[in-house]
């Protein structure tokens, strides 16, 4: 596998504020990248500097093989779908999506087959000749991830993609993502606060005011940052008192004793020692959202 993305030393500041602050890492062609931080750690500011949005201080940024500084090179390859819909309110879905297609420089055919793909797999047909501002916003952005796949790119930037999407809807986007990778080699940067999208990625990077503190796959994370924790819902009550010896922290309510332990192997280690005592449990390994939290102090879904 190759790096379709890589960043090496990248600086962006603003004034004092320190936005980016000496990040480096890769994303292999093909991935689904994931980069998670909280409200203003750079994020937006890292993938406006890939894009030529703005301009970096320092470092290097490589997109698809060539440099940020020859943008127009770049364009060509990439979808974005941003937090805030980029289609025009007052033209039809049909009309939007062509004039986009117009800008990428391809043919009425051309469009036509490949809108096709997308009206058999997210039932478009009955929203092309709606005007948009009359969409739902779920419809809408479902017009717009269209939007940003209608020209077959190497790479797709999600930025909060499916934010104010219901369940159903959030499926079908992520099939059709998914059936893109695998048909086509698309390369994906995510940035959500779903942390179950997150949990699907390839490669995981966490950035907290402009620095990288936390990366690797979604298992290395959970298993370097997160707890695991024995769930007993029926278990003889001489449990406690070994807890309580122990000094191993514990949760009881009326359903079940949840027990904490800093690994897996923690966890099933105590399990084997005392597994008289246990008739009805499940070994359960900690969440990206206790990986955040541990990571940066704060849990992701506070910042939203």
């Amino acid at each position: 596998m190759s790096h379709i993305i890589e960043i090496k030393n990248l600086k962006k500041y603003f004034g004092e504020a320190k936005a980016v602050d000496d990040i480096s890492f890769s994303v292999e062609e093909g991935d689904l990248f994931a980069f998670l931080g909280l409200n203003g750690a750079g994020k937006s500011t890292t993938i406006n500097i890939l894009v030529g949005v703005l301009n970096r201080d320092s470092g290097e940024c490589m997109v698809n093989g060539f440099s940020v500084d020859d943008i127009s090179k770049i364009l060509p390859s990439i979808g974005i779908v941003f937090q805030s819909l980029v289609l025009d309110k007052k033209l039809s879905v049909y009309d939007n999506l062509r004039y986009r297609a117009m800008l990428y420089g391809m043919s009425k055919k051309e469009f036509e087959e490949n809108l096709e793909y997308f009206i058999n797999r997210l039932d478009l047909k009955p929203l092309l000749k709606k005007q948009l501002d009359k969409l739902s916003g779920g419809q809408k952005r479902k017009v717009d991830i269209v939007r940003a796949l209608l020209h077959k790119p190497k790479i797709l930037i999600l930025d909060e993609p499916t934010t104010g999407l219901d369940p159903k809807t959030r499926k079908l986007v992520w099939d059709m993502i998914n059936e893109f990778r695998k048909n086509t080699n698309l390369t994906v940067l995510l940035t959500t606060h779903y942390m179950e999208e997150a949990s699907l990625a390839d490669n995981i990077v966490i950035i907290d005011s402009g620095k990288i503190v936390a990366e690797g796959s979604p298992l290395t994370l959970k298993n370097k940052y997160a707890n695991d924790y024995i769930k007993a819902y029926k278990y003889d009550k001489a449990i406690l008192e070994i807890l309580e010896k122990d000094k191993i922290p514990y949760k009881k309510d009326k359903k079940c004793l949840e027990i904490k332990f800093k690994n897996t192997d923690e966890a099933k280690n105590f399990l084997v020692k005392h597994s008289a005592l246990f008739k009805d449990i499940e070994i359960l390994k900690g969440s990206m959202d206790d990986v955040f939290l541990s990571v940066t102090g704060k849990e992701l879904k506070e910042n939203v």
